[in-house]
């Protein structure tokens, strides 16, 4: 297992809190409603979360997934809060008729798939974790998040957003932020954190690829694509293709992300934009990616994986210093006159992040 600088779990969530901050201003209560409860609940997880991490109260699991399969759990709150839950489905089960557990248990295999097939890292610790998910989270919750343990989804409000099972992506974002917990942690504010989501959305996207056996020109690079109910303009939470352009709705407003360094967000809000300024790297990944072309995973996802787990990335790494890495790793792994690392350099160049 790699592991780098202080373990400090975090409390991460798919849906952006501009995003939930707008719906719960919102006159309409069937909007504003399940926004505000989300913020609030939000806020408790995130709050149990740190007192949790400060005094070193999660518990280990105990036991290990088979160094070649998941070891997968799903659990059903019945709209209640209380974690983890009934299960409902262990690994090896056939399919039952709820079509929400069905998704997420696929989409936790997905993810270990990814993983272990192309970057042989066995579970999100590299070290056998198993894989819990709960379903069906408390009343009208418009999120999905990882809470340093295990994943939780939310049925959505079905006015703006429905199930949170039904973008694989989603599944493979927040499991994710597991990956980086274990391994480059990096600190969940301004640059750092917008790293920290790049990195979930990057494998997010590759996960989701790899499970259909796309390549990078056939990838749609939408993150959250079937997470928006249908009256909502809009295809998605985020583009890494075209960030800022994922929707344009007159409840939502219209997608903050920006694609280069020109359009920087400076806010005190959402640990410093994390989920808006992460645009610029997952812009840079595309980029890279479409450029080179092929399988995403195989070559800007191997050069990536590579700096997220190399043990060089710091915790408080700025998006030149992430760059600067992924530059390093493209010449370590394909050589100095490749066109990886020449794919690399424009792609950082292209969003105005500076090497040198």
């Amino acid at each position: 297992m790699t592991t780098h600088g202080g373990f400090e779990p975090v409390f991460c969530t798919v849906v952006p809190p501009h995003l939930l901050d707008r719906l719960a201003r919102n006159d309409n209560p069937a909007l504003s409603g399940p926004a505000r409860r989300t913020i609030l609940r939000d806020s408790e997880l995130r709050t149990l979360r740190q007192v949790t991490t400060e005094y070193g109260l999660a518990v280990a699991p105990a036991v290990k997934a088979p160094s070649d399969q998941a070891l997968r759990t799903i659990y059903d709150a019945g709209h209640g809060t209380a974690l983890p839950g009934t299960e409902v489905r262990s690994e090896g089960q056939d399919p039952g008729q709820d079509a929400t557990v069905n998704r997420a248990y696929s989409g936790l295999g997905a993810t270990f798939d990814l993983y272990l097939k192309a970057y042989q890292r066995h579970s999100i610790d590299g070290d056998g974790l198993p894989l819990d998910a709960t379903v069906h989270y408390d009343e009208g919750y418009n999120n999905a998040f990882w809470n340093g343990e295990q994943m939780v989804f939310g049925d959505g409000d079905g006015e703006i957003f429905v199930d949170f099972t039904s973008s694989i992506d989603v599944i493979g974002h927040e499991l994710t932020h597991g990956v980086t917990q274990y391994t480059a942690n990096l600190t969940y504010n301004g640059q750092p954190g917008a790293l920290n989501e790049s990195m979930s959305d990057v494998f997010g996207s590759l996960i989701k690829q790899y499970s259909l056996g796309q390549t990078a020109a056939e990838a749609d690079w939408l993150i959250g694509a079937g997470l928006l109910a249908p009256d909502v303009t809009g295809t998605a939470l985020r583009s890494m293709k075209a960030p800022g352009t994922a929707y344009d709705d007159d409840v939502l407003g219209k997608d903050p992300q920006p694609a280069t360094m020109d359009e920087y967000v400076r806010t005190g809000r959402d640990n410093g934009g994390v989920h808006i300024n992460s645009g610029i790297p997952n812009h840079a990944f595309y980029l890279a990616a479409t450029a080179l072309g092929g399988y995403a995973w195989e070559k800007s996802g191997q050069i990536w994986y590579d700096v997220l787990t190399g043990g060089e990335l710091g915790d408080r790494a700025l998006f030149t210093d992430f760059a600067k890495l992924t530059v390093k790793a493209a010449r370590e792994r394909f050589g100095d006159g490749g066109e990886e690392l020449q794919a690399v350099e424009k792609a950082w160049e292209q969003v105005g992040v500076r090497i040198l």
